[in-house]
């Protein structure tokens, strides 16, 4: 593993609760504010915050309707039923935040930066030690961990007795990682699933457990894998995991349990799952060898700003 990678991995808990000591206590007043059906918005890294902030949501707000939508995919959706659209964004002025928010609903914003947009409420939480990282790893995990600790009512100490290393050994030398997850444990199969297109450890394929039922088990009669298997112990769980086994070259459990707490626990689970699986084939997750493409294609958009 590099060094750098390596630092980035070390440090995680570290800049996590320095955020989480640092951010202040309005912005869980401004999460509170938010009331009636919300659209959440982010990309990459960011739909990572974006798939667990719905969830907060509609958990501790009692929102009766969260939809995640890329922010491009605002363009034609029909948001007439929606009052408040939410945008995940590191860096807090991208033309996914721009896109966000060209619409008449009410605005918000959680990221590391504030937007100085006409009309935006700004949600900015701390981050005085950032990661120099391809793959958002605190960056992912602070937002993440802000939501949570609103949504256990202020226990840090909760959050913090969370975030803990884990280590795997397996043969990980596959192309192709089939990853089978449910509602309960959208936010860690997101995380990923992002990880591995955008670093290039594996090629993923995520199956919903009932939709695997009805035909999806044929990739794995035919091509060597490996199932990474997200599980909160449900009756569907056990089924497949007595059945799956021997069509696999390994099969992953990452067990958790249900609820918000328990799609969070996975997230950092699956951080370490990535790290191992970077490890293994020798590619840095914080220095990735990517395509040429990546910079040609990232600033698309960049002139319109909020």
């Amino acid at each position: 593993m590099s060094k750098k990678m390596k630092d980035n991995f070390k440090k995680l808990k570290e800049r996590v609760l320095d955020s989480l000591n640092n951010t202040d206590e309005s912005i869980y007043e401004s999460l509170a504010s938010i009331k009636g059906n919300t659209i959440v918005t982010g990309v990459c890294g960011s739909s990572v915050t974006a798939t667990f902030a719905a969830k907060v949501l509609e958990a501790k707000n009692n929102v009766d309707t969260t939809k995640v939508v890329e922010p491009n995919d605002l363009t034609y959706t029909k948001i007439d039923a929606y009052k408040n659209v939410l945008s995940c964004s590191y860096s807090g002025n991208n033309f996914g935040v721009y896109l966000a928010f060209k619409n008449k609903l009410n605005h918000y914003l959680i990221s590391s930066k504030a937007n100085p947009g006409k009309g935006i409420a700004n949600l900015t939480y701390s981050s005085n030690n950032p990661e120099n990282s391809f793959i958002s790893l605190a960056g992912t995990l602070i937002p993440c961990s802000i939501l949570l600790n609103y949504y256990l009512d202020g226990k840090k100490e909760k959050v913090a007795s969370i975030i803990q290393s884990y280590k795997y050994n397996f043969d990980a030398q596959c192309d192709t990682f089939e990853i089978f997850t449910s509602e309960e444990t959208s936010t860690a199969c997101k995380f990923l699933e992002t990880t591995f297109v955008e670093s290039g450890i594996g090629i993923p394929l995520v199956h919903r457990k009932y939709d695997y039922c009805h035909g999806r088990s044929t990739i794995s009669n035919n091509y060597k894998t490996i199932a990474i298997f997200i599980s909160t112990n449900s009756d569907i769980d056990r089924f497949l995991l007595e059945k799956i086994p021997k069509y696999y070259k390994e099969v992953i459990v990452i067990n958790t349990t249900k609820g918000i707490t328990g799609d969070y626990t996975a997230l950092i689970k699956c951080m370490y799952l990535a790290k191992y699986i970077a490890e293994t084939k020798k590619i840095d997750l914080s220095d990735v060898n990517h395509s040429p493409l990546v910079y040609s294609l990232y600033h698309y958009g960049s002139s319109h700003t909020v």
